[in-house]
């Protein structure tokens, strides 16, 4: 999925809940899964951890063909930069990922040189 979700699949989001320190991370992967409550903590399905989660407000409605609610999810896997520094993104970044300082209800997110790893590049090339 594309880092710049459409907002309309967004509108109903309430509240962004971190599991981890958003401002340790330099990007977070986000998606939109379907799930069944609109403001529990999710299940989460994925290799990897979830590190944050959208909370719905009370006039979310569910999917009437599967009774899902759509939710945005944001995870990071093993091989992301934060576990893996030196790894295959320790410059550029996945195309769903986004710096989480620019995240919040109802907003997709933002790539950044911090998520993209440009400020990492430019500090090697300046020592």
């Amino acid at each position: 999925m594309s880092s710049l979700l459409d907002a309309s699949e967004i509108t109903h989001e309430q509240e962004v809940v971190w599991l981890e320190d958003p401002s340790q991370l330099d990007y977070v992967r986000q998606a939109v899964d379907k799930t069944k409550r609109r403001g529990t903590k999710p299940p989460y399905l994925r290799d990897g951890r979830m590190v944050g989660y959208a909370v719905l407000d009370d006039e979310a409605e569910p999917d009437p063909d599967s009774g899902l609610y759509r939710r945005r999810v944001f995870f990071l896997l093993p091989h992301d930069r934060d576990s893996q520094p030196k790894g295959p993104y320790a410059i550029g970044a996945p195309g769903e990922a986004v710096d989480p300082r620019t995240v919040e209800p109802r907003s997709p997110g933002a790539k950044t040189d911090r998520s993209q790893g440009r400020t990492q590049a430019i500090a090697s090339a300046a020592s």
